[in-house]
């Protein structure tokens, strides 16, 4: 591959979000995603790997499928209104606008490729994935949340979290687990943002967060399956104790950051009268929390078979760039204190 190749996909990537951040006009959002669609497409396929290849199709199709959905109902509301603009949505292009970019997220019921996607890339090109890829369709929902229906969001979330909890139980491997807590998180996001959209950027910002900081550990280690975990603590014992800490924080554990936007939503759901909603999904995030503290309990407080040279392997010079994790990993546990301060309760 040329020296230049990489750099100008990630350019593109990043030109693809702008570009659906500054729209206000739906064909240049929707040449946006799909500027971000193509530009990760050669990152997915570069390992040269047959699970490599299925998982790039797969991400193409959805992706393809769910563009071509936002094509027709913008069409569809531009031949009915006569404006192309994002807020002017009616009702019908409304839930096919939603649907769609469910779909583009991985938010159940069509969460049905993000889990075989994630499986068959690497950790970094999953981390994007995870990560940069939903910013783009998220900035829409943003934009758009006064037309969206507020009870086709509290469905999709409210089944979100419930299978995302449900995907993560019996998987034993850690993309999987991944894929899984990402579909979950999203539940939550698409729950709360028709009631408060500043919470939504609150909760997106601090998933990106929580959700970096554990590729880039299991990057570090280099891990992949949930067996492989126990091989952690000879490697690093510190980073192996942050890395459990980071899970319980995915899961929603004071007093970590993850806590934060669960504690919020919970209140302002309460404050909207929303208290049976509020309630089921407390329960429904019990179950993504078990395999939060499955992981955790496998990094910190279990040991694979080890010589007694493996045992001080952290003592060797490190050949990685740690200044990324050690920012998120820090950011995941201390946020907590300062939640007066990001948002005004």
């Amino acid at each position: 591959m040329s020296p230049y190749t990489t750099p100008i996909i990630l350019f593109s990537l990043l030109l693809g979000t702008l570009l659906t951040f500054m729209s206000s006009h739906w064909l240049l959002a929707w040449m946006g995603l799909e500027i971000n669609t193509l530009a990760i497409l050669p990152l997915m396929i570069k390992t040269h790997h047959p699970r490599a290849t299925e998982a790039t199709t797969k991400y193409f199709l959805t992706q393809a499928t769910a563009s071509a959905l936002i094509l027709f109902s913008t069409t569809m509301n531009a031949w009915s209104t006569g404006e192309w603009e994002l807020k002017e949505l009616s009702t019908l292009p409304s839930s096919m606008v939603t649907i769609a970019l469910m779909m583009k997220l991985g938010v159940a019921p069509m969460h049905f490729w993000l889990p075989e996607v994630l499986q068959g890339v690497n950790l970094t090109t999953g981390l994007i994935i995870s990560t940069w890829q939903k910013l783009a369709p998220m900035s829409l929902m943003f934009m758009i949340h006064n037309s969206l229906n507020p009870h086709l969001l509290m469905i999709l979330g409210f089944t979100s979290i419930l299978l995302g909890g449900w995907l993560g139980l019996n998987q034993t491997q850690l993309r999987k687990i991944m894929a899984s807590s990402s579909i979950a998180h999203l539940g939550w996001m698409m729950i709360i943002l028709p009631i408060s959209p500043t919470l939504f950027m609150l909760n997106i910002i601090i998933y990106l967060i929580l959700t970096s900081a554990m590729f880039l550990s299991m990057k570090f280690f280099n891990v992949t399956k949930f067996n492989s975990l126990s091989t952690s603590w000879s490697k690093t014992p510190a980073l192996a104790i942050s890395s459990s800490i980071v899970l319980l924080s995915l899961g929603g554990l004071p007093p970590t950051t993850g806590f934060m936007p669960k504690w919020l939503i919970l209140q302002e759901l309460t404050k909207q009268h929303l208290s049976t909603t509020a309630t089921l999904i407390a329960i429904s995030a019990l179950l993504s929390l078990f395999f939060y503290l499955r992981l955790s309990y496998s990094i910190a407080l279990t040991q694979s078979p080890n010589t007694t040279n493996s045992l001080t392997t952290w003592r060797l010079k490190l050949n990685q760039m740690t200044f990324l994790l050690a920012m998120t990993t820090t950011l995941s546990l201390m946020l907590l204190p300062l939640t007066p301060y990001l948002f005004n309760i």
